[in-house]
């Protein structure tokens, strides 16, 4: 049995209490937790250093780490965090302790088994990231309201493609929350907030709130 398949334990790049910089608990103290490691490498992605390294936890001491930072609010995040299947034991448990979950997904795989109760974002990859034929569009069958879909915008390539992907699955209907998000080092913030008012888009435009105040620092 390998460390990934130990459903006890789980390798963690980092946990820290934040600020959610992004979605629509943006501003709330956040406790993340970061799962090591994603099958994915898109073109913008701002946590490289989660690929590989981190430190094997088990899940009672995961448990134990996100108590002791006291919020309310926990999101587990990558990497890719389903990658590793004691996730969704994590997610599970930490819904048991009453607490507002949330996971942040490359929408690459399978959310299905993911407690409904967990708030899940899950992305669309579009073209500018290298990575759209990941998409695993079978998830958006298990879409709730207290989900979210989000994109990140490279470019007015990009932005047209996910304005398509809304319509052809009528995200706003799915979800409570369509997420645009420009790439930050590719899109013009202000340029993408244009387009979303001139097309009269039912998304919710967001910056990362976290990099407007502390930059790249990892574990903020």
């Amino acid at each position: 049995m390998t460390e990934r398949d130990d459903p006890a334990t789980l390798r963690i790049t980092e946990i820290f209490l934040s600020l959610q910089g992004e979605a629509n608990t943006v501003g709330r103290p956040t406790t993340f937790v970061r799962l090591t490691g994603c099958p994915l490498r898109c073109t913008y992605c701002d946590t490289a250093y989660a690929f590989g390294g981190g430190e094997i936890m088990s899940l009672d001491a995961i448990i134990g780490r996100v108590q002791k930072e006291g919020a309310q609010y926990v999101t587990v995040t990558g990497g890719e965090p389903l990658a590793q299947p004691a996730c969704t034991e994590l997610l599970r448990r930490l819904c048991d302790l009453g607490l507002s979950v949330s996971l942040e997904t490359s929408g690459a795989l399978d959310i299905a088994e993911v407690d409904e109760r967990v708030s899940r974002v899950v992305d669309l990859k579009t073209p500018g990231s290298a990575e759209s034929a990941r998409n695993h569009y079978g998830n958006i069958a298990h879409l709730r309201r207290h989900d979210q879909v989000k994109f990140v915008i490279c470019d007015r390539q990009d932005y047209e493609w996910a304005r398509m992907k809304c319509e052809e699955y009528a995200l706003a209907t799915r979800v409570d929350d369509v997420l645009f998000s420009p790439s930050a080092e590719e899109m013009d913030a202000a340029t993408l907030a244009g387009w979303i008012l001139e097309d009269g888009l039912d998304v919710r435009f967001q910056i990362q709130l976290h990099k407007l105040l502390w930059g790249d620092e990892p574990g903020r």
